[in-house]
């Protein structure tokens, strides 16, 4: 399935700052909406691969 498609819906806004908790909390998200575990592992490898500036738009651009 092409991620680069799907979103979920978490609001990054208001959550704790730190990359481990964001991860968390798009992990936990996206398994709620019935994403699987590859899907899941694509996109925290490619947010990971950066700095925090990275994974912060990594997120963003699968989150609405």
């Amino acid at each position: 399935m092409e991620t680069s498609k799907k979103k979920i819906e978490l609001k990054l806004e208001g959550l704790d700052g730190n990359a481990f908790a964001l991860l968390g909390a798009f992990k936990s998200q996206s398994r709620r909406e019935g994403w699987d575990k590859d899907e899941i592992d694509t996109v925290i490898e490619e947010a990971t691969s950066g700095d925090y500036n990275h994974l912060i738009a990594t997120l963003l651009d699968y989150t609405e």
